[in-house]
């Protein structure tokens, strides 16, 4: 007996249908290990069904009026957020993170389409004076954004319904057909946004095979981003993985929201209460599955002491438990063998001459609240995104010497300061290596509608309706002698 009860139909949604996908496998929940349903696994066939089929669209797609784009995006948030409750439960069940987490999921998800339904009618150009050169003189110049093309959406198991709207809405807004793989481990959910999208599209008078759904593994991705006829391949997800995808779709133009490394600095100077709260707030949240929840904390040698008698005192309020349950904050990773990596690179962390301060075990299957301090830099813990509920505190004497450490990452996505000076708050947004840089909150926070992304080896382009809608998309330059 399974835990959801599928309300789609069986197969992916390709082309004008759902194609038959006769491969299964078993969707579990992380708490315990319960089936929670069957998902299709697609094939390369799959894949190549599904490019033809948008490739047959895309002309359609591209003469979209911008009322109906608008109309397409306010349809889809309504349709999802009519489901909210719902939606809320499947997330708990098939990335095992915490209901008030699962919360904030879908209410992100909803918040970007209709920031997307709103930023449709901002899309313009501009006109261009020709005549600055006398070639010019007497012509008229202006250039308008157009649809790119074929958009191939790859999200990431953490946060499946949310990576998948991050895509889906711009490339909609944009005039983009979209395929969309989700995680082999997390499809359910987008499985079943994309049916409601497609039934949104179907009433519109708009082809179901503008939006498309292929699952499977590491040969489907291969086949969708090397395709020639793809425009943009937008993916979340590791470094490693983002890294390769680059390279195999080399021309073809790539966003990639990858992995990170992210660290808060709390100045001697600070709310020492507050950066506290925002440690507790920001590391554990997803079960420390978030790309910008907190790993590296640096904080001055003044109020270290202070800083770690008051984390430890609060670390109980981080609650291990069913994730299916209002008070639990920290439930197990994605599966067995993430679980296994991060307790080797704590132990690892030790062996090197790290403390370990609380935590550092399992409490039955979920990686108890963890807090590591004298952490080599060398050690994988440290350096590398570990992707888990443990946090890192490493006492720096000024903050020159804490900017210094966060930039000697590989990585670069957001990071944080707490402090009361203006002066220390700007030196770290000048000075700080990353796409973001938080005053006075967690590293973890994030608007839909912001520009979001990395530097170094946390991704390039930038996420956000505005700015997804623009990686869309291409200039289109007209230059006439009347």
């Amino acid at each position: 007996m399974t835990l959801f009860s599928i309300p789609y139909p069986a197969g992916l949604p390709i082309g004008e249908r759902w194609v038959d996908c006769p491969e299964q496998a078993e969707i579990v929940f992380p708490f315990d290990g319960s089936p929670i349903a069957l998902s299709p696994v697609g094939t390369v066939a799959h894949a190549s069904l599904a490019v033809d089929a948008a490739a047959s669209v895309r002309g359609e797609l591209a003469g979209l009026s911008t009322g109906i784009r608008r109309a397409l995006l306010v349809g889809i948030h309504d349709a999802l957020a009519e489901r909210t409750a719902e939606f809320e439960q499947l997330l708990v069940l098939e990335t095992g993170k915490p209901l008030v987490d699962c919360r904030t999921e879908v209410a992100r998800a909803l918040t970007t389409w209709s920031a997307s339904a709103e930023e449709v009618a901002h899309q313009h150009g501009e006109t261009v004076p020709l005549d600055l050169q006398p070639s010019g003189v007497g012509m008229i110049g202006y250039w308008t954004r157009r649809p790119a093309g074929i958009v191939v959406g790859i999200t990431g198991f953490n946060y499946p319904l949310l990576l998948a709207s991050h895509k889906l809405a711009p490339a909609i807004a944009a005039g983009c057909p979209i395929i969309i793989k989700p995680a082999p481990n997390t499809p359910l959910s987008t499985l079943w946004a994309v049916d409601l999208i497609r039934g949104v599209l179907r009433e519109h008078g708009v082809s179901p095979a503008a939006i498309q759904l292929v699952t499977g593994g590491i040969d489907v991705g291969e086949a969708l981003v090397r395709d020639p006829r793809v425009a943009v391949v937008s993916f979340t997800g590791s470094a490693a993985v983002g890294h390769q995808i680059a390279r195999a779709a080399a021309p073809r133009k790539v966003v990639l929201e990858l992995g990170a490394n992210t660290a808060l600095i709390v100045a001697s100077d600070a709310d020492v209460e507050k950066a506290v709260d925002a440690v507790i707030r920001g590391g554990f949240y997803a079960n420390g599955q978030a790309c910008i929840s907190v790993q590296r904390i640096l904080v001055h040698d003044a109020i270290a002491d202070e800083f770690e008698r008051m984390l430890l005192a609060r670390l109980p309020e981080v609650l291990v438990g069913d994730p299916r349950e209002n008070s639990t904050r920290v439930a197990p990773v994605i599966n067995e063998a993430a679980t296994e990596r991060i307790l080797a690179w704590i132990d690892a962390a030790r062996a090197g001459g790290g403390r370990v301060l609380a935590g550092g075990h399992l409490v039955e299957r979920s990686i108890a609240p963890t807090v590591l301090a004298d952490v080599s830099p060398e050690a994988q813990a440290w350096c590398e995104e570990i992707f888990g509920p443990v946090v890192i505190l490493q006492r720096v004497s000024d903050l020159g010497s804490a900017i210094e450490l966060v930039n000697r990452s590989r990585y670069g996505l957001q990071a944080a300061i707490y402090t009361s000076s203006l002066q220390r708050a700007f030196r770290a947004i000048n000075e700080l290596d990353v796409g973001g840089v938080v005053v006075n909150e967690i590293p973890g926070f994030r608007s839909d509608i912001m520009p979001y992304g990395g530097v170094k080896d946390s991704g390039t382009g930038r996420e956000g309706p505005r700015f997804a809608i623009e990686e869309f998309t291409v200039s289109r330059m007209a230059m006439i002698r009347p």
